[in-house]
């Protein structure tokens, strides 16, 4: 093949992640007619297995998976277009950039959409939420795992709460779905959006969605649900095993693999590797220099992604460079947020001994960019 001067870095960002080879090699599969029976094949035993991931029993008829070709943006602009009806009053809790995403993606749609915002670095405050919740909202939408800072929110205890205000929680699980329990049943959530690229450890394409019937029989009530953002068409979709539009058929492949590899690792199995890996960072950082430390309270830190405050004097884009030549690309933090951080995506297929030997690189190299 063709030397196209691309660099093969392994990723530690938050996502586009780390894809085995294995994975890479599923892309090799034949590509198959997206209406033909052997759609079927690849996506009947992916979309059983998202639903034990997500742990609802794989022949469970109250939820249904659905596969939107696209990103984890995507399947969240369904949920808002699809069960936000005109007039309603809708409130996004916001903990950091991608909770302001979904309220951008609401009232974009034109929808009435209010944003209670909580403070970089921290969680889901529920008393304040319980004081908001008394305005009285139709749908209320949070964010399980804040990428940009690392903070994971309560899925259960935060549902469970919109529900006792008789509104509809709708969750944005991007950056956490395959590397914690979802608590989709646990905290009656109506719809779960995810994606492939992060935690599930394939590469970018499809929006996944979990949703209730609940969550299907709302939408009949909601006008202007869109083509591409309809959940009730994807639906009729994803009951034959299909997609509502063209499937990204390598993509369909990889899916199928990987989902059944990790069924196979055991599915409680991954969410400890994350677990072990969120917790070998959290000892790391208490090695480095002073003025590194954990950005999130350490209660609510993400199994998937470690977020860590750092002095102001860091290079962190001559840092990112270095650890390129090393063979890493390396995350320097999201830029919209005003601390300076940098972050660790312990996330996919990364191994223990992965993490380690690319923490042992950081940790060799950070001194250097440290300018006094």
């Amino acid at each position: 093949m063709r030397d196209y001067g691309f660099v093969d870095l392994t990723l530690f960002i938050t996502g586009p992640t780390y894809v085995r080879q294995e994975i890479l090699k599923a892309g090799e599969l034949p590509v198959f007619g997206h209406r033909d029976k052997e759609a079927k094949l690849r996506l009947e035993p992916a979309i059983k297995n998202l639903k034990e991931i997500a742990g609802i029993e794989k022949d469970n008829p109250n939820y249904k998976v659905l596969l939107i070709p696209g990103t984890g943006s995507d399947a969240l602009e369904a949920s808002v277009s699809s069960l936000i009806k005109d007039g309603d009053k809708a409130l996004v809790v916001s903990v950091g950039a991608f909770g302001d995403l979904y309220h951008k993606i609401a009232t974009s749609n034109g929808k009435n959409a209010e944003l209670l915002r909580f403070e970089d670095g921290k969680a889901i405050d529920i008393s304040k939420l319980e004081d908001k919740l008394k305005e009285n909202y139709s749908v209320v939408m949070f964010t399980h795992n804040e990428t940009s800072t690392g903070v994971m929110n309560d899925v259960e205890k935060v549902g469970k709460l919109i529900r006792e205000y008789n509104a509809l929680p709708l969750v944005d699980g991007v950056s956490i779905f395959g590397g914690a329990p979802a608590k989709i049943r646990e905290g009656e959530i109506a719809m779960y959006s995810t994606s492939t690229q992060k935690c599930l450890g394939l590469p970018p394409g499809f929006g996944i969605a979990i949703v209730s019937n609940e969550a299907l029989e709302w939408a009949k009530d909601v006008k202007n649900r869109g083509y591409l953002t309809d959940i009730r068409e994807h639906a009729k979709s994803s009951e034959k095993f299909q997609t509502a539009n063209t499937t990204p058929t390598q993509l369909a492949n990889q899916l199928f693999v990987q989902t059944e590899y990790i069924v196979k690792e055991g599915i409680q199995n991954r969410f400890a590797r994350h677990e072990a890996m969120k917790n070998i960072t959290l000892e790391w950082i208490k090695t480095l220099p002073e003025g590194f430390e954990l950005f999130a309270p350490i209660e609510n830190a993400s199994p998937s992604v470690t977020c860590i405050k750092v002095p102001e004097s860091l290079d962190r884009d001559g840092l990112k460079e270095k650890m390129r030549e090393k063979g890493y690309l390396f995350d320097p933090g999201y830029r919209e947020v005003k601390t300076p951080t940098i972050r660790i995506g312990h996330i996919g297929d990364i191994s223990i001994d992965m993490l380690r030997t690319y923490l042992d690189v950081i940790k060799e190299n950070i001194s250097s960019f440290c300018n006094s």
